[in-house]
């Protein structure tokens, strides 16, 4: 099993989410010197690359700052026969291997995620979290963990490197279909819920995601590059600095 985490200047992060990957080793059924975890490092300008050697990770570089290539980066480094996915300012549930291993283990299954539970909460961030449960629920998608086969990853074609965010919606999109065409389907492991930082809220306010949303909505009526720039601003350009501790 391959768990691959993509990374920009998350040193302050990666040792929380590491821990946390430590104990879901140790809990794990099999040998856990068959969990390989890879850190995609997007050209960090911190320690993350040092912080990652020194816990136990191997370490591939990405340049393209694009998260769907960052991705795809660790996934090509990957050995396992099972991929999973998550974000450097998450915590895992300490069964979560043992979970996504017997998921698989059904033929029925073509792969799913874990779903999240936020590390802290507002009203704002209970709204926001709400707002995104309809999607859910109409597209059988979650967040999280998320994991395949290596082989199935393949078949889809990876993470879009055309998009610059919610790639790991299409991804999933992706997968559902194939699975669709094989009569498989996706899971959600909800018993084994990732933990995710609250620091996008912690940075903007806790209202913040709806000015968001609506932008997004309004990006289908405004050039692609206008939007770009904002998405950019956004997800990319905002700087880990000492707002940014776990």
């Amino acid at each position: 099993m391959s768990l691959v985490i993509p990374a920009y200047n998350e040193q302050n992060y990666l040792p929380a989410l590491l821990n946390s990957v430590e104990a879901a080793r140790t809990s794990y059924s099999n040998c856990s010197n068959s969990i390989e975890v890879i850190v995609a490092d997007n050209c960090s300008t911190d320690k993350t690359t040092e912080v990652a050697l020194s816990l136990g990770c191997r370490v591939v570089h990405e340049e393209r700052r694009i998260i769907a290539a960052v991705r795809n980066a660790g996934a090509a480094a990957a050995t396992g026969e099972i991929l999973m996915f998550v974000d450097a300012d998450s915590l895992i549930h300490r069964d979560t291997f043992n979970a996504v291993e017997s998921a698989l283990s059904a033929p029925e299954i073509i792969g799913g995620a874990t779903g999240i539970k936020m590390e802290r909460m507002s009203p704002g961030i209970a709204l926001s979290y709400w707002a995104m449960v309809p999607m859910l629920w109409m597209t059988g998608i979650d967040t999280g963990v998320v994991f395949c086969r290596q082989k199935d990853f393949a078949a889809t074609g990876g993470y879009n490197e055309r998009v610059l965010f919610a790639e790991d919606v299409q991804f999933l999109m992706n997968l559902k279909q194939l699975g669709r065409s094989r009569g498989q389907k996706l899971i959600k492991l909800h018993s084994v819920r990732a933990i995710t930082s609250a620091r996008k809220f912690d940075r903007y306010g806790d209202w913040h995601y709806f000015p968001v949303l609506a932008r997004g909505m309004l990006s289908m009526f405004l050039p692609a590059e206008r939007f770009n720039r904002y998405a950019r601003k956004y997800w990319y350009e905002n700087q880990r600095d000492e707002h940014d501790q776990p």
